[in-house]
């Protein structure tokens, strides 16, 4: 698996958030496509309710996961294809390093995909001296950056064209230009030339249709499909969870997803694969190879509170209208999936304590519900991991977070039920606050252990007559 490190959120949240570059990219980003993809899903023939008819595909799909996998395995080896079944992340990126050494490969070609961000892919074919080049314009740069992905769908969202400007000069040597077309010849020119010299081709996959046998994959710069038909051997990274029965229902799914990503009625390049390259056909590699991954999702499998995540293709549509993704960007979720899908996704991989900021960062304001093309509940699902952290879970292997948060609440669920107790501590909360800090009749601060409430906001004080006390005023008189 790939590095992870979820414990820094909060220190890479402040980072993010004193990134003035990072802060009018992410503005921009949600602007165009937050509020275009609302759009795309009105101007869908079916309407906005398409979506709940893909929630139910999905469902069905992850309900007779083993029978569409094992249908999905015989016809693409039916079609000269491999296909294997990876329990680990160090199982898939093992399986993959074996094909690159038993072809003699020197240089990868890489599709974009996150699942192999997952695994860590790229590190472990770099330490068996093999080189890897990112083909996606976003994800080329930020490895000529040395950096990880910031955003699904556009990992570079955290530069600006003189940063890229900046890192082309040192890299590639070209004369300094910030202007976007040069900027993107230049890297065209530098990935030709890796394309044509590869000897084998990764790619992630966005769906995989079980009637047919093939995959898919979508991009808007042609490069997963240079990728992916140009080396001898291509090798798919496909997370277990990414399939559907019938080519009706791809169809579906494929129009939601590019409506999610990017508010586009279709990607511009979506290539169906099922296998090599046939006889008399002149494109295609002589080898192809399909893994599939668990790497924990069965877990998430065998759990009703957290199933629902299985249907999710990773299009982005949320970290789009997230609030707190679009102040913090992605490198503060510290794992290959940010905004409210890392959210759930990365606590469930990762381990729920690990992660356990991410879950407890969001707002669960629901505009992540809103905008999911497979209208996905994430709210319910940040609250159920909010919940096995404040009390433990022995199957997820949970620890509570805080045992003295525990004991205010279990404290605060004994006084609402004793009356007379509570109202004494409502009076005696109404005459302590009149000590605090006040600013136009709101409270600037208030007192540890509950000062973070805030640091960032001010909060309106306890009313001098509580409800009750009014209640029983009003019925006297």
């Amino acid at each position: 698996m790939s590095d992870i490190s979820t414990e820094k959120y909060i220190e890479e949240a402040r980072r993010g958030i004193a990134n003035p570059v990072l802060q009018k990219a992410l503005v921009g980003l949600q602007d165009r496509f937050g509020r275009g993809t609302a759009e795309a899903y009105r101007r869908l023939p079916e309407g906005p309710d398409l979506r709940i008819k893909a929630h139910e595909i999905r469902e069905k799909a992850i309900a007779n996961l083993d029978v569409l996998l094992e249908i999905l395995a015989d016809k693409i080896r039916a079609n000269g294809g491999h296909l294997y079944f990876a329990e680990t992340a160090q199982e898939a990126v093992d399986y993959g390093l074996a094909v690159a050494r038993r072809n003699n490969v020197r240089l990868v070609v890489k599709g974009k995909s996150m699942v192999s961000e997952e695994i860590g892919l790229n590190p472990a074919l770099e330490a068996a001296g093999i080189e890897v080049v990112e083909t996606d314009l976003g994800e080329y740069i930020i490895q000529l950056a040395g950096e990880k992905p910031s955003h699904i769908i556009a990992p570079a969202v955290h530069k600006n064209r003189h940063d890229i400007a900046d890192l082309f000069v040192q890299k590639l040597g070209i004369r300094r230009t910030t202007d976007p077309p040069e900027l993107t010849h230049a890297a065209r020119k530098a990935l030709r030339a890796k394309f044509l010299a590869a000897d084998m081709g990764t790619s992630g996959v966005n769906m995989a249709c079980a009637e047919t046998g093939h995959i898919t994959t979508v991009s808007n710069e042609g490069n997963i499909r240079m990728a992916t038909t140009m080396p001898r051997v291509h090798v798919a990274f496909m997370g277990m969870e990414r399939i559907v029965a019938r080519l009706d229902e791809y169809e579906i799914i494929l129009r939601l997803l590019c409506r999610g990503a990017a508010a586009q009625t279709m990607g511009t390049y979506a290539s169906y694969i099922g296998g090599p390259r046939r006889p008399g056909e002149s494109d295609g590699p002589d080898e192809f190879h399909l893994v599939v991954i668990d790497n924990g999702r069965s877990r998430i499998l065998a759990d009703p509170q957290f199933r629902e995540m299985l249907y999710c293709v990773r299009c982005a549509a949320c970290l789009n209208v997230c609030p707190v993704y679009g102040k913090i960007g992605g490198h503060s979720y510290g794992f290959a999936y940010s905004g409210p899908v890392g959210a759930v996704v990365t606590p469930l991989l990762t381990g729920i304590n690990r992660a356990k900021d991410l879950c407890q960062g969001e707002t669960l304001c629901g505009a992540c519900r809103d905008a999911c093309s497979m209208n996905i509940d994430l709210p319910r699902m940040l609250l159920a991991l909010r919940e096995k952290l404040a009390y433990g879970d022995a199957a997820w292997q949970v620890k509570p977070a805080s045992r003295a948060e525990g004991l205010a609440y279990r404290g605060w669920s004994w006084l609402i039920r004793n009356r007379r107790l509570y109202e004494l501590g409502l009076k005696l909360a109404a005459t302590g606050q009149k000590l605090l800090p006040h600013r136009k009749g709101m409270l600037r601060r208030l007192p540890p252990p509950v000062q973070g409430w805030t640091q960032s906001r001010d909060l309106h004080p306890l009313a001098e007559e509580t409800f009750m006390e009014r209640w029983r005023r009003t019925r006297k008189s």
